[in-house]
């Protein structure tokens, strides 16, 4: 059987992550083994890559490791390492030139994200016994700023999804890929909107997934468990126009299983999802800023709007922690105090009527 778009994912990061792994420390490659069990493999490609450029940044700004080339790093350098380093470390990301003497900079999340590839490192080794101490618990994780949840409005998703259907912001050129792709957009967009499923899980559905006889489908979701997701009639509507055309496309090969094409004919990708969704709503909704995640924001706030069930809203968006939800989608705190407006009274009501 013909593996499926995340087993080639899969396969496509384990190569990647030999490849990093090639030029760092022996000891890097039992830390990636070593949280293999527990880790996909895109969460050990980033910590291979963000460990490539913390041993980069060791063997070119620090005095103590300047001497060293980062494969020949061993576990006794590895002990050498300190809070200090770190700290360092995470100033020298606020901005810095790379080999290509480009200028990059990192928010307070990145810098995070990166601190935790070495932090999780650490604490491997200081589990086996092999480091005396753990010096990253000494460190400040950045502090992160809570940011605005931005999602659309019924009104904007009614522009979005017209905008596709008729648009009226694009030049001759751009009409004129819209009537090639303008039911596969409509079908992208209304499933992302109906379902709150992730960019890279819309790309991976295969045709095969799809079953209209209960208006569902399955997703493999984020770590690579499998879920069956339900759709609306409306969903399935704009899902079955689409499919009667992919279907009839003579230039598709037959053994092609994606649901969602390029204009290549192959599956399309992540990147392609971004783009498609900029490009239709930065010309109807200009005063925020879409992208496939604020369409999933958008559905999960409206799921629970209309349950007040902070679990489903969990289950279905294929969170593990309820947390996660709460943060991020369902609004809850803004329509809470909505709610609460006319609870506390400042004048008894009667008063206006004794005047």
């Amino acid at each position: 059987m013909k593996d499926n778009y995340f087993k080639q994912r899969d396969k496509l990061n384990q190569e990647e992550i030999r490849k990093v792994l090639y030029n760092l420390p022996y000891f890097c490659d039992e830390f990636i083994r070593g949280i293999e069990s527990n880790t996909t493999p895109l969460t050990r490609l980033g910590y291979a890559q963000d460990l490539s450029r913390f041993f980069k940044f060791l063997t070119t700004e620090i005095i103590e490791f300047k001497d060293n080339r980062i494969k020949d790093l061993t576990i006794d350098d590895l002990s050498k390492i300190t809070a200090t380093h770190l700290e360092i470390y995470l100033n020298y990301l606020s901005g810095y030139y790379n080999e290509s003497d480009k200028y990059l900079s990192n928010t307070p999340v990145t810098k995070a994200r990166k601190l935790s590839a070495i932090r999780c490192l650490l604490t491997y080794f200081y589990k086996k016994d092999k480091l005396a101490q753990n010096v990253s618990q000494k460190v400040n994780t950045p502090k992160i700023k809570e940011k605005e949840i931005i999602r659309l409005e019924v009104d904007e998703i009614v522009k979005l999804l017209d905008n596709v259907e008729s648009p009226s912001y694009f030049s001759k050129r751009q009409n004129s890929y819209n009537r090639i792709t303008r039911k596969r957009d409509v079908g992208i967009l209304t499933l992302m909107l109906g379902t709150g499923i992730r960019v890279s899980e819309c790309v991976g559905l295969n045709i095969e997934d799809i079953d209209f006889n209960v208006n569902g489908f399955k997703v493999t979701r984020k770590g690579g468990g499998q879920s069956i997701l339900y759709f609306s009639d409306e969903v399935a509507k704009t899902l079955k126009e689409y499919l009667e055309e992919r279907l009839n496309n003579e230039k598709v090969s037959p053994n092609e299983t994606a649901l969602f094409l390029s204009l290549r004919n192959t599956r399309i990708g992540v990147r392609a999802v971004e783009k498609l969704v900029k490009k239709y709503s930065e010309s109807c909704i200009p005063l925020k800023h879409i992208t496939p995640h604020k369409l999933r924001s958008t559905f999960g706030t409206n799921l629970y709007r209309e349950t007040k069930d902070i679990y489903i809203v969990a289950d279905v968006l294929g969170h593990k922690d309820v947390n996660t939800t709460k943060k991020h989608y369902a609004a809850i705190s803004e329509d809470a105090r909505k709610s609460v407006a006319n609870i506390v009274k400042l004048r008894d009501s009667t008063l206006n009527d004794v005047n």
